[in-house]
């Protein structure tokens, strides 16, 4: 593995930029910061003045496998997601098997291992009778239990109150959770079944999976959080109301934390007009207002990490009606982009952006040693150019379902270079063959 320089660098880190250099030797960061002499058989990058920022953790992606390879399989979408400056992805359990025993968990990471070009963790999912195997699992073996208290794809809906406790109570590391009340969900969809039969105008989808539903769901997790001590992470905030449940304040001091992915910070009720149901998601892509309530409560570090839930299916399995339209977007290769959308509007500094993206998913799950650009830790890096925009084209894609619900819109900063471990993985617009991803580590919290 040779060493490697980068040169004439803005470097992003840890609330400060500065101009200097960084270098990379045996995989980890050697040297940030100053100018950094070139020896012999370093290879050398000019950033020529383009940001280096640690590349973005990704706490939430559906990477399809086992079972579910034709839409997605961790091989293409961690190729994607290194294009797009994730270095680091944690993966959920709602696959086939799923993902409910220490044995299927441990079979997750042999599947991983020597095809992920970014590093990797798994989640251990929760049903209504698995409640013995979440008790057996150990702090270092997982990022963390995922409770669906909404129904959503791969039915692991838990709905058993006794269950909920029990977990809550035992969980031996952080629970995240989808928060949607399934009944209200029902009920809306057969007050519009009524009205429109099977064809359900897509526009009546935040309706159906409603702020009402999402506030009683998260207002409960959050409730049952505090009851039992539980280290609670809600994913996919949507609603401006259910903001009002969380603190702001650094993540390090919080035991119940949340996340916005970037297609609701991106994406607004207007958009189904264009997008149809290419933007359908569960939770529900929402007002105008949601979209403002959120990017506000970034800002005033309210929610605490930016990811994607990247859920990809076939576009014939999307081009469909709105019930048989599956739920679940493409994200990973354009996501760090769509983060910095904030910065271009205004939103966040691109200090806040970093940490957002990579500081604070670090510190939420305890990860060993990545998430900052610091001298000993591994080198997982991204160098970006915030004055190239980008039209997303089609025949870009690196997704194996071939589409992205960002076809033909401009993005105001392109991916440079991705480095993952030590290596060059993605180098002006050419994925490389290094499979460089490794399992993650956690220290704990």
């Amino acid at each position: 593995m040779k060493s490697i320089v980068i040169k004439n660098a803005r470097i992003v880190n840890e609330g400060r930029i500065s101009e200097g250099d960084l270098r990379v030797a045996d995989g980890r960061i050697a040297q940030v910061g100053g100018e950094i002499s070139v020896q012999a058989n370093d290879r050398v990058i000019d950033a020529g003045g383009k940001h280096l920022l640690p590349g973005m953790i990704d706490d939430q992606v559906h990477f399809r496998e086992p079972g579910l390879t034709h839409k997605a399989d961790m091989a293409t979408e961690s190729r994607a997601a290194a294009a797009g400056g994730i270095t680091s992805y944690m993966e959920m359990p709602n696959t086939n098997p799923q993902t409910i025993t220490v044995e299927a968990l441990e079979a997750k990471y042999q599947l991983a291992a020597g095809r992920c070009m970014a590093n990797h963790a798994f989640y251990m999912g929760t049903t209504n009778d698995n409640i013995d195997e979440i008790r057996k699992l150990k702090p270092d073996q997982t990022c963390g239990i995922k409770i669906f208290m909404g129904a959503s794809t791969g039915n692991m809906l838990v709905d058993n109150p006794e269950t909920l406790a029990m977990v809550f109570r035992d969980a031996p590391m952080l629970i995240a959770t989808h928060c949607e009340d399934s009944p209200m969900i029902e009920q809306n969809e057969a007050i519009y079944r009524e009205k429109y039969g099977e064809d359900v105008p897509i526009e009546y989808h935040p309706l159906i999976r409603s702020e009402e539903a999402c506030y009683k769901s998260s207002s409960m997790a959050v409730v049952m959080a505090k009851e039992h001590g539980t280290r609670l992470h809600v994913l996919h905030m949507t609603t401006a109301r259910e903001l009002e449940l969380f603190e702001p304040g650094p993540v390090l001091d919080k035991r119940i934390t949340t996340e916005a992915c970037v297609h609701h910070l991106y994406f607004d009720e207007s958009d189904y007009a264009r997008k149809g149901t290419l933007i359908k998601c569960n939770p529900a892509v929402k007002k105008a207002s949601d979209k403002a309530g959120l990017r506000k409560a970034l800002a005033e570090d309210r929610i605490d990490v930016i990811a994607t839930d990247h859920a990809p299916h076939l576009l014939e399995e999307k081009d469909n009606s709105y019930f048989k339209a599956p739920a679940g977007l493409p994200l990973v290769q354009h996501a760090l982009q769509m983060a910095l959308e904030l910065y271009h509007d205004g939103v966040l500094t691109l200090e806040q952006v970093v940490n957002k993206c990579s500081h604070a998913p670090a510190q939420l799950f305890g990860i060993k040693e990545r998430g900052f650009l610091r001298e000993g830790y591994w080198a997982d890096l991204v160098l970006v150019d915030l004055d190239k925009p980008i039209t997303i084209e089609r025949q870009d894609i690196l997704y194996k379902c071939g589409w992205s619900p960002l076809e033909g819109d401009t993005l105001g900063s392109t991916i440079d270079t991705t480095i993952v471990n030590g290596e060059i993985v993605y180098d002006q617009g050419v994925i490389s063959n290094v499979i460089a991803g490794r399992r993650l580590e956690f220290t704990g919290r």
